[in-house]
């Protein structure tokens, strides 16, 4: 063992210094860098990890530049007596920079590794930029942090090139344990060189396990705290399985009706431009479309998660957004509630902490309980308040996301297709659930999907899309009965088109399916197609009927309660995809067609033809 152990003390203390100053430098850098969009951001990237690539003689050197006699900052710290060259400020200087990049790079990827969702929400339930991080950012991202603590630790810890440079090897001032090994080692001292390296591995690996001794022991504890949760919350489990949501339920939604929502807004996308303009009450509206076709924009937009690039919002006569009067409200100002696909509870709060996170501030902790439970009872999960969201099924995350966005008392509700995620039977039961709901809220309620039955369901009012653009806007009856265009009956499950030109009056010429039919609906003077739905051709056995013809089964496609049939029409079809109609029978109307004779006959019920533009 060495006489001499001051390489060990200032080791320690000018890691320890930079370790301290690099952990908020470097979060800091981290958390701005993530959501800096300005110009230049590859080049301040270099700059932050430029000492991590350059070698450390270069740093030093750098350092030497800047720091020494002749250097700016020397020349500034002249006056005052005071010298970082050569002294053990110097030293923690230098493994400060060094350990920089090493905070700051795992730092980033640990934010970079939260969910955006998670950010988006709270900011519509009003939680400012610096509640998202020491509440959500920072806790998601504390396991990363505490791995880019250890290393930039072990980094200083390590540190000789720049060091040897700035601050020199003057034993007991500015040797620290890296160089004690190096002069050591050319001095001939093995025996100390072994004891340093010993040392100082003994200390780097003693770091790296306090954090993984800590980290299981959170993760234990967490483990244990969510067991107590279950044995608790399963009794009211069995409660609850029972009952059933109503419009009578009790929900924290109430306020007064205002005049609705207002959109009239334009944003430049990729491959497209969205430019829409609706307007939306009490009654939830449906935003149908195929998948890209701008639906989760306009919801972002109107959240304030996105900014469109002209136009305006209106929410109950406050302007939200307003691109010639320089209005563009922060989400928190919105009071907006934001239900998005993956849900996005906060994965390390409570079901009672996510549903609490947006409610107003200044309530004693009885009175938040209180609402908390109101929530859960409303979307029946009383006795979930202790749970995490990695403990509830699909569903039960859906609804506690729901009451979340609730609790806030939003002006608007908006449902980025929230059971999209579901399987069938679950999605079934909490629609319905959803609809109940959704009859008391007496906000604005804006559902966005791309499945038609569900938006025929949910909303009385539908706002159709396509590549952005409004195509058919008004009740839902209207928009599945008299579809405007080709694109807005696939929308609705039409699945029989032919282009069409008016012949006579009340005659039109169906040119791809080789006939003319009497319609019965006024004729369009942009007509382009004629269509009918699959469930509305009839199969006759009288031939003498208007728009009756004869047909050949093609092939047919099986589902569990019904048969669908591809039909040639006038005669016999060569393939399996020579067809020009598909019809849809049950099967018990199958099983006594099947075996009669071709042709068979078609009906195209003059009621049922639609006329497109």
């Amino acid at each position: 063992m060495p006489f001499d152990l001051s390489p060990l003390w200032i080791s320690l203390k000018t890691s320890l210094l930079a370790t301290f100053i690099t952990f908020f430098l470097g979060i800091a850098a981290a958390y701005w860098m993530l959501g800096y969009r300005g110009k230049g951001k590859s080049l301040i990237e270099g700059i932050f990890v430029a000492p991590l690539i350059l070698p450390p003689t270069v740093v030093g050197f750098l350092l030497l530049l800047l720091f020494g006699k002749n250097g700016p900052v020397g020349k500034l710290m002249e006056p005052l007596g005071f010298s970082i060259v050569f002294t053990w400020y110097g030293a923690a200087i230098a493994a400060t920079v060094v350990a920089f990049p090493l905070m700051y790079k795992t730092a980033l990827g640990a934010f970079e590794q939260i969910d955006s969702n998670l950010l988006r929400v709270a900011r519509t339930l009003g939680a400012k930029e610096s509640t998202i991080f020491w509440r959500i950012s920072l806790p998601l991202a504390v396991s990363g942090i505490l791995a880019a603590t250890t290393l930039a630790f072990a980094r200083a810890l390590g540190e000789f090139g720049a060091t040897l440079m700035l601050a020199g090897n003057i034993p007991g001032q500015t040797q620290t344990i890296p160089m004690a090994i190096y002069f050591a080692v050319e001095g001939g001292a093995i025996e100390e060189a072994w004891f340093w390296a010993l040392a100082i591995m003994g200390i780097s690996l003693s770091g790296i396990i306090a954090v993984n001794y800590w980290q299981e022991t959170r993760g234990n504890r967490r483990g244990q705290i969510n067991s107590k949760s279950r044995s608790v919350a399963s009794i009211a489990t069995q409660s609850q399985n029972s009952k059933i949501i109503t419009p009578d339920s009790p929900i924290l939604t109430q306020h007064s009706p205002g005049s609705g929502l207002f959109v009239d807004i334009e944003k430049q996308l990729s491959g497209f431009s969205l430019k829409v303009c609706f307007s939306a009450d009490k009654q939830p509206l449906g935003l149908l479309g195929g998948s890209g076709a701008g639906k989760s924009m306009i919801l972002r937009c109107i959240a304030g998660i996105e900014t469109p690039s002209s136009g305006s919002i209106v929410l109950n006569g406050r302007v939200l957004f307003d691109s010639q009067q320089g209005i563009n409200l922060p989400p928190r100002d919105r009071r907006v509630g934001f239900l998005v696909q993956n849900y996005a509870l906060f994965p390390h709060m409570t079901v009672g902490q996510n549903i609490a996170f947006g409610l107003p501030k200044g309530l004693s902790a009885t009175a938040i309980r209180q609402l908390v439970e109101t929530q859960l009872i409303a979307v029946q999960l009383e006795g979930y308040s202790q749970r995490y969201p990695h403990q509830l099924s699909g569903g039960q995350q859906q609804r506690v996301a729901l009451a979340r966005a609730l609790a806030s008392q939003p002006e608007v509700l908006l449902l980025d297709e929230p059971f999209s995620a579901l399987d069938t039977h679950l999605r079934s039961q909490l629609e319905q659930q959803m609809i109940g709901t959704l009859s008391s809220y007496e906000g604005v309620t804006l559902f966005v999907t791309h499945n038609m039955e569900e938006a025929y369901r949910v909303c009385p009012n539908l706002l159709v899309l396509e590549k952005g653009k409004a195509v058919h806007y008004g009740t839902k009856y209207d928009i599945f009965e008299h579809p405007a265009t080709v694109g807005v009956a696939q929308l609705t499950g039409c699945k029989n088109f032919s282009s069409a030109v008016a012949t006579t009056s009340g005659q039109v010429q169906a040119s791809d399916w080789g006939c003319t039919l009497s319609v019965i609906e006024p004729i369009p003077e942009a007509l382009s197609n004629v269509g009918i739905r699959a469930h509305q051709i009839i199969i006759t056995d009288k031939p003498n009927q208007e728009n009756t013809f004869p047909c050949w089964l093609a092939r047919t496609s099986e589902t569990p309660h019904r048969m669908t049939l591809f039909l040639k029409l006038h005669h016999r079809s060569t393939n399996n995809n020579d067809y020009h109609l598909q019809a849809e029978v049950f099967k018990e109307k199958w099983a006594t067609l099947k075996d009669q004779p071709m042709p068979w006959y078609v009906r195209l019920d003059p009621l049922r033809l639609i006329l497109m533009q």
